[in-house]
């Protein structure tokens, strides 16, 4: 079965990317401050899709490419905190 993503702003301004046939858990959320949100020029949906594609592309380029890892395989394994400066 394909399943197909997408980027909705919700109620409170939040944006998440989410799978289309209505999953109530996000796959991501991103959440601009107000201050982000002035500085935005044009839509907030644009640069949080620049934001989901360079993380598929980042992701892609650390799997290897060809390297898929499952997400269930992360079920039992603590979440590594990691920074990015």
């Amino acid at each position: 079965m394909l399943s197909y993503l997408e980027l909705v702003e919700l109620a409170n301004g939040d944006i998440v990317l989410q799978r289309s046939e209505g999953d109530e858990n996000p796959l991501v959320t991103i959440k601009f401050s107000k201050e982000t949100r002035e500085h935005i020029t044009g839509s907030v949906l644009d640069v949080a899709r620049a934001m989901v594609q360079a993380g598929i592309e980042a992701a892609a380029v650390s799997a290897g490419e060809e390297n898929y890892v499952d997400d269930d395989d992360f079920d039992d394994q603590e979440p590594e905190v990691k920074t990015v400066h």
